[in-house]
């Protein structure tokens, strides 16, 4: 299965005081290019994150957004941790003892202390890992997204293989026939501008020239490539890039088939070849 580098996927998750959102979408791009939307909350595990996308995708503009919204229903309740108050109000005690000119703490300062307050919220930890688990199920959603998305391309592909493979198919027998067009048209040209010219010279005339109108290696070649590109789609995995190659060396061989023409049966056939070709090309462009 091949994959394209278009995808989106996504997914909401509750937590206790709030919900969580995570959205992952993707579009065709040289190399792999990830950018993160995070919350502060989740600010320390972007690094985490991001590797996390790197082990699921080689190719494309990735885009991650994770928000965090407050849901009305289920406020996060805080409640005095009493325990952890008075003990940080003993240890005061003490320290007024040992140094009675130090100013006692405010009310901030030891609600602000760690503990001091208890909620019902999620932990910063288990926030965190939530996040991480989320994110694995939709990147494994988005991978699946991906892949039916690279499915329709192969189709499209492999339709346009076809094609080029009876373009080919049908050019083939045409060789001699065009050959020998070509050469009783060399062979009357030559005649008229040079008078009676005898079999030895237009033999050679015609040899020299047939070297230069022969597309016969053009043909095999682009049969060749043709064949690689359907092994390729069949064997699938990370092979946009190598898709992208075989487009040049088909244009290529369609190239040097139009320019070695000498009939409108091959340059419609380099035509047609080429307008295929570059079909294909965009397609390619979004194969990972």
């Amino acid at each position: 299965m091949i994959l394209s580098m278009t995808g989106f996927a996504s997914t909401t998750r509750e937590f206790p005081g709030g919900l969580m959102s995570i959205e992952v979408r993707a579009v065709n791009h040289r190399y792999l290019d990830v950018q993160m939307r995070l919350p502060e909350e989740l600010r320390s595990i972007e690094p985490q994150l991001r590797e996390l996308i790197a082990s699921r995708v080689t190719r494309g503009k990735v885009e991650c957004r994770i928000g965090l919204n407050q849901t009305a229903d289920d406020t996060p309740q805080l409640e005095l941790n009493r325990d952890t108050v008075a003990r940080l109000l003993a240890v005061c005690q003490e320290v007024r003892e040992l140094a009675p000119g130090i100013r006692d703490l405010g009310m901030g300062e030891v609600l602000r202390w760690p503990g001091a307050l208890k909620s019902n919220s999620l932990p910063p930890e288990a926030l965190q890992q939530l996040c991480i688990d989320g994110l694995g199920v939709v990147l494994e959603d988005f991978r699946a997204t991906r892949g039916r998305e690279g499915h329709k391309l192969s189709t499209i592909l492999l339709d346009r293989i076809s094609g080029m493979d009876a373009i080919v198919a049908a050019v083939k027998p045409k060789l001699p026939q065009i050959l020998e067009a070509y050469r009783n048209k060399l062979a009357s040209r030559l005649q008229e501008a040079l008078g009676n010219v005898d079999d030895d010279r237009l033999k050679q005339e015609f040899a020299l020239f047939a070297q230069k109108i022969d597309v016969d290696e053009e043909l095999e070649r682009l049969s060749t490539h043709l064949a690689e590109v359907r092994r390729i789609l069949k064997t699938g995995g990370q092979v946009g890039k190598r898709l992208d190659f075989l487009m040049q060396e088909l244009n290529r061989e369609a190239n040097t088939l139009g320019s070695k023409s000498v009939s409108t049966d091959t340059t419609q056939a380099s035509v047609e070849l080429k307008v295929l070709i570059e079909q294909m090309r965009e397609q390619i462009q979004n194969v990972e």
